[in-house]
């Protein structure tokens, strides 16, 4: 237990040390959005390209989404989708999104919507990571942008025609721990929470009655186990994820507002914020629409993925370092395949329908979630083991603080009663 302890200090030394997260001095600052919620990149391949795209910063413009990106609606989608399950995945040409894509697709019952920003790199990856040809398409959205949003909906609904969405996963994400100041949405939102939450919010709500209609409909929400201060991950890595009194979401969350408490911006904090806000809309889909739709709402941690672009603008040693530590200390670490795997899993197998529920592995980590009465470590996330329920930390299971994260959500993004589920709302 000794050295545990130690290992567990060392680990919580390398994640928040401020060298650690300080950038190297030859490097640029840039803006990068990735497809994982879980700060994941995609997974090293052969192919030269994809090990390019790992390898170089994208960056964010200013103006995220302009009229010129909007993209044609496609149709005539029913014929190519056949009797598969319709599966949307946001972020899915890079990282978790992307070979969750493949895994899904390489099934034989799901046709895949990718729903990307960049349309042509999300085609160009699913052939480089071979995607059966008819089993997706490539959409385009910037969840930085609402406009982008309804815009991506209206697309997906002339694609698809009459026949509803199967599932939903909302797993894009971005994470700048090392940024000094925020960036800015188009609607003015801070870029961690208007891309990881309010862009997702809206897409959740306004496919709600959409997904009414199919049978055993999903919609998963990728969570953090930094959102969750009952781990070492969330509790003893600073700084912890903390609404406080959602002051900033009552001001309307926009620029110059950057967190959701109103205080100073803090890139890694932002990032774990819009973690609780996203697991919260679980619990608030769940509670609000489960019963009258019949869709599980679900959210998950695939484990540690340790070997990610996101880490490109820390220290070298800091980059060697984290992944031999989460193989060979804590054996939490997860490979990009499995992760995708396992998001995978939460939409397709038979045992994850049930809804409300915060998928985790008991995987080969030595304590990094929590340890079980039996001694057993539980949402550890290392490779292998079996998947289980999960537990939230209270913050997140806050009923009152979900109910005015989702109030004071509406709001910033401008929902109407037209926006919102017509779905009858539990009591």
């Amino acid at each position: 237990m000794v050295r545990f302890v130690s290992f567990v200090a060392a680990a919580a030394y390398l994640a928040s040390s401020a060298e650690a997260f300080a950038p190297a001095a030859s490097q640029v600052r840039t803006h990068r959005l990735t497809s994982n919620n879980n700060v994941a990149s995609q997974k090293i391949s052969s192919s030269p390209t994809l090990l390019s795209d790992m390898l170089t910063q994208a960056e964010l413009p200013e103006q995220i989404y302009l009229p010129k990106d909007k993209e044609s609606a496609k149709i005539l989608g029913g014929i190519k989708i056949g009797t598969r399950k319709l599966t949307v995945i946001t972020g899915a040409s890079s990282g978790l999104g992307l070979n969750c894509a493949v895994a899904l697709s390489k099934t034989g019952r799901h046709f895949i919507v990718m729903a990307v920003r960049d349309v042509e790199k999300g085609k160009r990856v699913a052939k480089e990571m071979g995607m059966p040809e008819n089993s997706y398409v490539v959409m385009k959205l910037e969840l930085g942008s609402l406009q982008s949003v309804r815009d991506f909906v209206f697309n997906l609904k002339a694609f698809k025609s009459a026949r509803p969405l199967n599932n939903l996963i909302c797993n894009a994400a971005v994470y700048k721990p090392t940024d000094p100041e925020p960036a800015w949405t188009d609607d003015g939102f801070e870029q961690s929470m208007g891309i990881n939450h309010f862009g997702h919010f809206l897409l959740a709500n306004l496919l709600v009655d959409d997904m009414s209609k199919a049978k055993d409909a999903r919609m998963c929400i990728v969570g953090s186990i930094t959102g969750n201060t009952n781990t070492v991950g969330g509790g003893l890595v600073y700084p912890q994820a903390d609404l406080g009194d959602l002051s900033g979401f009552a001001s309307g969350a926009k620029k110059p507002i950057s967190m959701a408490d109103s205080k100073p911006f803090f890139g890694a904090k932002a990032y774990k914020d819009s973690k609780v806000c996203n697991m919260m809309t679980v619990s608030e889909l769940h509670r609000r629409y489960h019963a009258s739709t019949g869709i599980s709402f679900s959210s998950m941690y695939p484990g540690c993925i340790a070997e990610t672009a996101l880490f490109r603008e820390k220290r070298p040693w800091f980059r060697k370092a984290f992944p031999w530590f989460m193989k060979y200390v804590t054996g939490g670490y997860v490979g990009m395949e499995e992760a995708g795997e396992r998001l995978a899993q939460v939409v397709d197998a038979p045992e994850c329908a049930k809804s409300d529920v915060y998928w985790a592995w008991n995987g080969g980590a030595q304590q990094v979630g929590r340890w079980s009465e039996d001694g057993k470590p539980k949402g550890a996330g290392g490779s292998g083991g079996e998947i289980f329920e999960n537990t939230q930390s209270d913050a997140v299971r806050d009923r009152g603080t979900a109910m005015k994260m989702w109030d004071l959500s509406c709001e910033a993004c401008g929902m109407t009663e037209k926006d919102l589920p017509k779905a009858a709302i539990s009591p």
